[in-house]
């Protein structure tokens, strides 16, 4: 009837969630959970709440508990796993003060004073607070939870007022010709003295052609690979829902594929590198060479635009990049030019003709 769920906390602590649930005729009809420091306090609170339970004329009725206990119901029930930014979103506000108040203390004030605290760009509380708001959606609905959903969205419409929370800002960094030009006489230097170096040549290219994300980058594997038709299966593509288990077929241009054939043939993972070391090196390169403001990201906005650039059509560009609207896709056909930017560039050349 119980079980116990043991996670690592963002301190390093670890944290040991009891649950109760009770079913009849094959339905969860209670369903009851409290976190504890030490796993025995948790074992002995789960004997305690089974033998109440089980007594005749035992109360059923939902109880009131933490928000943070509530949190990790939430996370231990839910069948997808989370993005990492929302994992850490919700073990962050788990821990945080309004994590100890019961689900009924939570009201709207509650809320706009907590997303007053976090010390953050109006568009990283929206994110907060809309996370926070996938718990509301379910915790009264499926457990009886006391959570008000409308005191939620009142304490939205008032962050909103406040312009305390927002949408982020659309970044529009593109990389020139002579900025690639640099960073790419930058690693091809560092790649000819090291041979087990991550080919960073071959990855700001990848970057621009496939437009993939960095961490999707590495997450392709050569299995999914179909070269007759070019396209590739991209593992849990981030999308406005979920991301984990979102697997989409991508077509893949004439340039990132010959890409893809000069890394070491592999039914595994094609690019096995760490997606945080390759940011950090970017950034790094980009600092030494006094290249201001752009990001490995930018690469990918660069790949969009440079589609629309050569005349394909928004249905043509989404099957490349993902995307699954218009709306979506419309910041990036700010045309700079008409026609190839990289038809004449002599990296290209180079790269795309060397040996696997």
């Amino acid at each position: 009837m119980g079980t116990i769920l043991s996670r690592k906390r963002q301190d390093g602590s670890v944290g040991h969630t009891a649950q109760i649930r009770l079913k009849a005729g094959g339905k969860v009809v209670f369903t009851e959970s409290k976190t504890f420091d030490r796993r025995p306090a948790a074992d002995a609170w789960l004997r305690k709440r089974e033998t109440e339970l089980s007594q005749p004329g035992a109360p059923t009725k939902p109880t009131d508990p933490l928000l943070k206990d509530v949190i990790d119901q939430y996370n231990l029930e839910k069948q997808k796993l989370h993005g990492k930014t929302k994992a850490q979103v919700l073990n962050t506000i788990r821990d945080a003060e309004i994590g100890g108040l019961h689900c009924s203390e939570i009201n709207c004030q509650e809320l706009v004073n907590f997303a007053k605290r976090i010390d953050a760009q109006p568009s990283t509380r929206g994110n907060y607070m809309s996370h926070l708001a996938s718990i509301f959606s379910v915790a009264k609905p499926a457990w009886g939870y006391p959570l008000d959903k409308q005191a939620m969205g009142d304490a939205r419409a008032v962050l909103d007022k406040l312009g305390l929370i927002g949408k982020s800002r659309q970044r529009a960094r593109r990389p020139t010709l002579d900025e690639l030009d640099k960073l790419m006489s930058h690693y091809s230097v560092a790649e000819a003295k090291r041979e087990n170096i991550i080919p960073m040549t071959r990855l700001i290219l990848f970057a621009i052609f496939s437009t993939r994300r960095q961490e999707e980058i590495m997450r392709l594997e050569g299995r999914d690979l179909d070269k007759a038709n070019l396209e590739i299966v991209v593992r849990d593509m981030k999308n406005p829902g979920e991301k984990i288990g979102n697997d989409a077929r991508a077509t893949l241009t004439v340039e990132a594929l010959r890409l893809i054939e000069l890394q070491p043939e592999t039914k595994g993972i094609i690019w096995p590198y760490n997606a945080q070391s390759v940011s950090a090196s970017f950034t790094r390169a980009c600092v030494l060479l006094g290249i201001d403001d752009l990001h490995f990201h930018d690469l990918r906005h660069e790949g969009i635009s440079r589609l629309f650039e050569l005349g394909w059509s928004i249905p043509r560009v989404a099957s490349v990049s993902g995307h699954r609207s218009w709306t979506s896709l419309k910041r990036y056909a700010h045309l700079r030019q008409v026609g190839g930017k990289y038809e004449n560039w002599p990296w290209l050349t180079t790269i795309l003709s060397a040996e696997p």
